[in-house]
This record gives C-alpha cells, structure tokens and sequence, in this order.
C-alpha cells in the first residue's frame, strides 16, 4: 500500500530521533538517474557484481572485487537472486538482497603494502528502495556511519527520473520506488564491515555493483542531511512511497 503525508513525516521524525552518535564523519552521494556505476576517483577500486556467484539463500563467498589480492571481502548470510523488475544493474545478472529479520555482512580487509590508508570508500546500485532499507558501517565493533531508506528517498522521491526500473526487460515496473547509485565516503577514518538489513521487513534491500576502494575525490549530488528529511518527506508526501511483500524465493 502507498504511504501517506502523515506516515511519511513520522518516519522521517522518527529516524532523526533515532540515529545513533557515530564514530566517523561521512559524506553520502547519489549518481545522476541510470548511472549504476560510480564516477569517484581512487588510488584503488574493485567491484563485486555477483554475476558469478550463484543464486541462493544464506550464501557465503569469498572475493577480492577484481583488486588482485588489494582488497579482499567476506559476505555472509547473503541472498543472491537473479534480475528481476526489484534488482540487477543492467537487467542482467545476479543481484544481492537481504531479507527482514536477518541482515547480511560485509567483512573487509586491506593489504597494507597496496592499501596502506585502508579502505574509506563504499558504493552500490540501490534498487527499489523501501522504507526498510538501512545500511550500516563499523572499525571492529564501533559503528561509524548508517543510513536509512529516508535520506535517499528524500533526494530522489520528487525526482521521476528516479522512480521505477529502467531497464529492459523490466523497463516501466515498479514506478514508485527510487533506483540509484549512492556513494559513501569516509572522510575522517576507515571501515572495516558493512551491514545491510531490512527492518521493518516491508520488502527486500536490493543492491547491486558493490564498490570498495580508497577515494581521491568526491563526486555525485548530496544527500540531504537529517534535519532536512521530515520536510522533503511531507512536501512529497503526495508522491507515494509502497511497501510491499516481495518473495523471498529465489528467482530460477
């Protein structure tokens, strides 16, 4: 069912309240409509985009994202699905997920002797954005930054370039939900982990093209800061924002 103006400004109000004090100072982004790659400058970058991995349900794998060895990742408890109207940069491919209540992780390390300023950089093709989108980042256990479903809702929702698949053979579906790359940059430290979780579980938290690396410059529009969402959130209000069940079957 659609939002209303009343429900959105409460989830707006309601993570400001919410959101915890954090270790490290973070910069957000998101990429002009249909871009599902970054355009960041790096010393280093990989991209892991699950095409070789197959599809399943509480998958593990191991990865490097192409560095040769720089980088190297461990994913765990991660659903992998095939491209459908919700995922899949491109249409093609596989795509990852995570499914309420259970999140998945992310587990970086950096070679010291390729990497020695660590890993500060994290970007990926967000799709279909619902309000049970949350990613969180941590050094060991401190958690360093997060960011919920309203913070780019409130960039993009008013913006139709944004809304909907884009891509063929899903072109034209799913209208209401914004599909974008979103950047993340570290600005006064590094991270180690990163956590995606789906709560309230109203859907899926669909992803795609995971970018690691260390930046050498930003890019891209910037993400409205807190104080800003419950406005944005209730002057769009009349755009609608669904929730809905998507399956958690994994696509054939």
């Amino acid at each position: 069912m659609k939002r209303s103006l009343p429900a959105l400004t409460m989830l707006g109000l309601a993570l400001m309240a919410s959101a915890p004090a954090l270790a490290d100072t973070f910069k957000i982004t998101y990429e002009n409509p249909d871009v599902q790659h970054t355009t960041v400058a790096f010393d280093i970058v990989g991209v892991e985009n699950f095409d070789s991995r197959p599809t399943g349900t509480n998958t593990a794998f191991a990865t490097d994202f192409g560095t040769g060895g720089a980088i190297s990742a461990t994913y765990s408890n991660v659903q992998i699905n095939t491209a459908d109207q919700y995922g899949g940069a491109g249409g093609e491919g596989h795509y990852a997920v995570a499914f309420g209540p259970t999140p998945y992780t992310l587990t970086l390390s950096a070679d010291p002797q390729q990497v020695p300023e660590g890993i500060n950089y994290f970007g990926y093709w967000l799709s279909a954005l619902d309000a049970g989108n949350s990613v969180s980042f941590y050094k060991g256990t401190t958690l360093v930054s997060t960011l919920s479903s309203a913070g780019v809702l409130a960039a993009t929702v008013s913006k139709p370039a944004y809304l909907g698949n884009h891509d063929s053979p899903f072109g034209g579906q799913n209208g209401n939900q914004p599909y974008v790359f979103i950047n993340f940059f570290d600005t006064t430290g590094t991270f180690d982990k990163v956590v995606f979780s789906e709560n309230p579980a109203v859907g899926g938290y669909e992803s795609d093209n995971h970018t690691v690396g260390h930046y050498t410059t930003i890019s891209g529009n910037s993400i409205p800061e807190p104080s800003a969402w419950a406005m944005m959130l209730a002057g769009f209000g009349l755009v609608g924002f669904a929730s809905r069940r998507r399956k958690t079957a994994v696509s054939a």
